[in-house]
């Protein structure tokens, strides 16, 4: 190779070489201070995304242990006051029996009645101010509590709807209902794939839209209420539907594909409504004007079904209406009428352990339920872990190994930078 100065070729190379050393040398000092292997995208893009998904997961996890602890916490409020409940009635059917023996006279008779109301009195006081959170609990309300447990995903998620009958003397317990469990959903198209006002165009959750749903809810009792929405956004419409907790009812933005809607284009996106209670049915409302998202131009006809909605528990009344015992119209003012009581009283106490039984159940759902997140939240952090954490042994290693690069590396660009010198020896 020819003697030259214009250009040192391997003073370049030590020096790229060096500045690489270095680079790698901070790497691995990052990596032992922090004790994360992977500290910016640049260390390892798929990882790092990996990586803050399984933590969002993990945070999710983590509250929903939370969500069911509280929810346990609520039933156990309602199952104290129960217990309450049917020791008031055990002391009740005492009072009954005695007043339908004929030894009592009158004033004694007055005495038993005027305990008896007050038990009656205490099981309305009990009905009206237990309360969890300074919220009453026994309301009787078909929107329940709705405990939601998951890890931040929707096909992971979860919808515990608690039911709490309403706790009066003239409505003591609850039987007839049950338990089931679904994730079936409906699923409603904003998106357009015709000509109109506009071409092809789907859905964003920013869009605009004119009308309302309108939810028919089928109470206990028999009665019905409804619900209608007044957002005016595709996502106002998504929150107001969730945060008014129709049992056995969320919303969620989606694709059809993802839902399984073959009726429709895959890319098509719209509204997909939980809707697990058979005793809740949803409509398209007629004013103030037609459903519609006026962003796109698409008025959905139909509702199409999906098996791909939030997983949800929810209580479901009897068909005709849940059984309960009225006592608000007894008394044991005469035999007759403490022998009638007596019998009302049986029903109440069979009633009142029946809704304990759906409490108790709902306790043992929940508790199931907190152990499996608390076990899937510690897999999930030591995933988490196994990707993330320096591996110590490895990193200084190359600590090491960049040290010693780094010294031969200036070495080596001391020497080429002295080569050159020799230059000046043929001038002289």
């Amino acid at each position: 190779m020819a003697l030259g100065v214009l250009n040192n070729l391997s003073a370049i190379y030590a020096e790229n070489n060096l500045n690489n050393t270095n680079a790698s040398l901070q790497t691995v000092l990052q990596q032992l201070s922090s004790g994360s292997r992977i500290n910016s995208g640049a260390d390892d893009a798929a990882g790092l995304s990996l990586v803050n998904g399984l933590a969002a997961n993990s945070a999710a996890l983590t509250q929903s242990t939370t969500n069911a602890t509280e929810g346990v916490g609520l039933l156990q409020v309602a199952d104290g006051a129960l217990s309450q409940v049917t020791s008031l009635l055990d002391r009740a059917v005492t009072l009954a029996t005695e007043a339908s023996n004929g030894t009592l006279n009158d004033s004694q008779e007055s005495a038993a009645n005027q305990e008896y109301q007050s038990i009656l009195s205490e099981i309305n006081n009990i009905g009206s101010t237990t309360t969890y959170n300074q919220v009453q609990v026994f309301t009787g309300s078909q929107q329940g509590v709705s405990i939601y447990t998951g890890d931040s995903s929707s096909t992971g998620s979860s919808i515990d709807d608690l039911f709490f009958a309403k706790l009066t003397s003239a409505t003591v317990g609850d039987a007839g209902g049950s338990v089931e469990q679904s994730n079936t959903g409906q699923f409603v198209d904003l998106s357009t794939d015709a000509a109109g006002p506009v071409l092809n165009q789907a859905a964003t959750q920013g869009d605009n839209i004119a009308g309302s749903l309108v939810f028919t809810i089928k109470n206990p009792d028999g009665s019905t209420s409804t619900l209608t929405t007044s957002a005016t956004t595709v996502s106002g419409l998504i929150s107001e539907i969730n945060k008014d907790g129709i049992p056995g009812v969320a919303a969620s933005f989606t694709t059809a594909a993802a839902v399984g809607d073959a009726a429709v284009a895959g890319g098509d996106t719209g509204i997909l409504l939980t809707n697990t209670n058979p005793n809740v049915t949803v409509a398209y409302s007629a004013a103030p004007a037609a459903f519609e998202d006026t962003s796109t131009g698409e008025t959905p006809a139909a509702f199409f079904d999906s098996d791909a909605a939030i997983t949800t528990i929810s209580y479901v009344p009897a068909g005709g209406g849940d059984q309960t015992a009225d006592l608000s119209n007894t008394n044991l003012t005469t035999q007759g009428n403490a022998q009638d009581a007596e019998s009302v009283l049986n029903e109440a106490i069979t009633y009142v352990a029946a809704q304990d039984g759906y409490i108790g159940a709902q306790i043992n759902t929940l508790t199931g339920i907190s152990q499996v997140m608390s076990t899937q939240q510690e897999n999930v952090v030591s995933a988490q872990n196994a990707l993330q954490a320096t591996d110590y042994a490895s990193a200084t290693s190359n600590m090491s190994k960049y040290e010693i690069l780094s010294q031969t590396g200036i070495s080596a660009l001391a020497q080429a930078n002295s080569v050159q010198q020799e230059v000046l020896k043929l001038l002289q």
